[in-house]
């Protein structure tokens, strides 16, 4: 079954390849959505797909790329209406 969440990563994360690390695991786990920066220093996900595939994007997202450090990641289930294919905004 198919779903949507939203994630909410604190910590080193911007400035360290983050949102394109995070678009080629989403990529790789075959699910949907988009990342992009918040002017408050966090990483927003929103990614669609199997419950199983949002799982391990949620473990990656602890670890993210080599440079970063994950302090926090938040998530909720989101309302999003799936996405095509996985990209990175402003």
């Amino acid at each position: 079954m198919s779903c949507c969440q939203r994630f909410l990563v604190s910590g080193q994360v911007q400035g360290v390849f983050f949102r394109a690390s995070t678009q080629d695991a989403a990529k790789n786990l075959g699910l949907t959505g988009w990342v992009r920066n918040l002017s408050d220093g966090r990483v927003e996900v929103v990614a669609c797909g199997e419950k199983a595939a949002l799982k391990r994007l949620e473990q990656w997202l602890w670890q993210g790329p080599r440079h970063a450090r994950v302090e926090n990641v938040t998530v909720q289930e989101s309302a999003t209406e799936p996405h095509a294919g996985f990209s990175v905004r402003g």
